[in-house]
């Protein structure tokens, strides 16, 4: 409000023009007569007309109007209660968890996965999936203490797409002090052969129906790291190859007379290298890679044809590498574990598709 401004008496009728003001409470309003009338400033309001008997409602009305028309019961709930804390819950454990939606259906269904925080900690946290070389993040937020948080709906075709997932943790408390716990970074592999079997589906702590949980933390003891030991791979293949040896040779890529018979490629490294000497794991593991996709390359617009890929089983790294590559690289094939009585534990059969 300032002088020359037009004003009306919000008491009574009448107004007139801002003449000045007496000290900071009072403000003088001069009529159409001339008069100076003394008037504390709450007991007026500008306006933008001549006629001062126009009927305005100030601002306590408008309020208060609108308090009349509230109903209380739409008002948004604001307050939410502290989480209770459990005894035993100060030690960090989460798990990921997938649930059929119809476990009456469990080949057809698909799955709800959720994170559970099963302890006392506020959980920050980030889903992702490997895609090749690189990973997808596929959600992220926060969960509060000894709750389940759902993260997305699995159908059968997306199945593919989790056999490598990454959880990431950091936990924490609101308002009070607390122990500080390291931060998780847990990759797990996910066996989807799993999904297709009801039995895998076990009776648990957190959900009324049988869920598939996988470990992310437990106790504050993380899972193991999903890592390649480089050292370890090479002794491991270095007995297979000694096991092989007294069991059979199958010579790489070696074609039957017969048509209809498959195509056997033995991928020991004994058989596709004269020596290992100097090579270190992932190269013999990146030359094993090399002659899958150039078998594959030159199969994969046969159709009908069949591919035997003997890889051995350890703890199957070159296995799950070429599964990857099917997945992602020949999309067109099918693949399954080989005859195990034909080819033992370790050899996977490809089937080129249209």
């Amino acid at each position: 409000m300032k002088t020359g401004d037009k004003v009306r008496f919000l008491s009574e009728t009448g107004g007139g023009v801002v003449a000045g003001f007496q000290g900071k409470n009072i403000v003088l309003v001069e009529d159409e007569d001339g008069f100076q009338i003394p008037v504390r400033i709450n007991d007026v309001v500008v306006v933008d007309t001549d006629d001062y008997n126009i009927k305005i409602d100030t601002p306590n009305k408008q309020e208060n109007q609108k308090d009349e028309d509230y109903d209380p019961a739409d008002r948004p709930v604001t307050f939410h209660p502290e989480p209770e804390e459990r005894n035993g819950g100060d030690s960090l454990s989460a798990y990921l968890a997938f649930v059929p939606v119809n476990d009456k259906e469990i080949t057809q269904t698909p799955f709800e996965a959720y994170i559970v925080n099963d302890s006392n900690y506020y959980i920050c946290y980030t889903y992702l999936s490997a895609e090749g070389a690189t990973w997808h993040l596929r959600s992220g937020g926060e969960i509060e203490p000894n709750t389940k948080l759902f993260i997305e709906e699995i159908d059968r075709d997306m199945l593919n797409s989790i056999e490598r997932v990454c959880i990431q943790l950091i936990a924490y408390k609101r308002n009070k002090p607390f122990m500080i716990k390291p931060v998780i970074d847990a990759r797990l592999r996910i066996d989807t052969v799993k999904f297709y079997k009801l039995h895998t589906f076990k009776e648990n702590d957190f959900f009324e129906q049988p869920a598939l949980l996988y470990t992310i933390v437990e106790n504050d003891q993380p899972v193991r790291p999903l890592v390649i030991d480089a050292k370890k791979l090479k002794q491991e293949m270095a007995q297979k190859i000694q096991n092989d040896n007294n069991k059979r040779t199958v010579m790489p890529a070696k074609k039957s007379r017969d048509k209809n018979a498959p195509i056997i490629i033995d991928l020991h490294a004994n058989e596709l290298l004269e020596t290992t000497a100097g090579l270190t794991a992932a190269d013999i593991l990146n030359h094993q890679l090399d002659v899958f996709r150039k078998t594959m390359d030159e199969y994969k617009n046969k159709v009908g044809t069949r591919l035997i890929f003997i890889h051995g089983k350890g703890e199957g790294v070159l296995r799950h590498a070429i599964i990857h590559e099917l997945n992602y690289k020949y999309k067109k094939c099918q693949y399954q574990d080989a005859s195990f009585q034909e080819y033992g534990y370790g050899a996977t059969q490809v089937t080129v598709k249209l």
